[in-house]
């Protein structure tokens, strides 16, 4: 099995809930995926874009990650309390807990244990939020056209 850097890469084995990603076999593939340029700079969060990079390519995409992840394999977006403020976000599906764009955080070591549960709605659909939204939509788009997902 090839080795990830994300935290849980070995716990990621979970599968589509929803019918028309079948064809991804797990969130290692899904990872796969997003690193082939779909994440980029204009997903990234504004704050952060002027420190994106291809070599940092998951920095500013965690909650909409997250909430693509839960779109496609179900389970629950947590968050993480930063000291700036700000939350990461993370998946956790049935015990499975990973963290796909936990890279961007270096060497730094996270708490995964016992994090609040991220709602959509706040997250994406709040009226100060909607930059997010639209990144989130731009970032499923990306992915719905390389699979040919209607």
């Amino acid at each position: 099995m090839k080795e990830y850097r994300f935290y849980g890469w070995e716990n990621a084995d979970v599968t589509p809930v929803d019918e028309k990603y079948k064809m991804i076999k797990d969130a290692r593939e899904l990872y796969d995926l997003l690193s082939d340029g779909l994440w980029c700079r204009e997903s990234c969060a504004p704050r952060m874009r002027g420190d994106w990079s291809e070599e940092n390519k998951t920095l500013g995409q965690c909650s909409i990650t997250s909430f693509l992840v839960q779109d496609i394999f179900g389970g629950i977006v947590r968050g993480i309390p930063l000291e700036n403020g700000y939350v990461h976000c993370f998946n956790d599906i049935d015990g499975h807990v990973f963290d796909l764009t936990s890279e961007q955080f270096g060497n730094e070591k996270l708490d995964y244990n016992n994090n609040t549960v991220q709602k959509r709605e706040d997250q994406l659909f709040a009226h100060d939020r909607l930059e997010k939204l639209e990144r989130y939509q731009c970032l499923k788009g990306r992915l719905d056209e390389r699979l040919s997902v209607k």
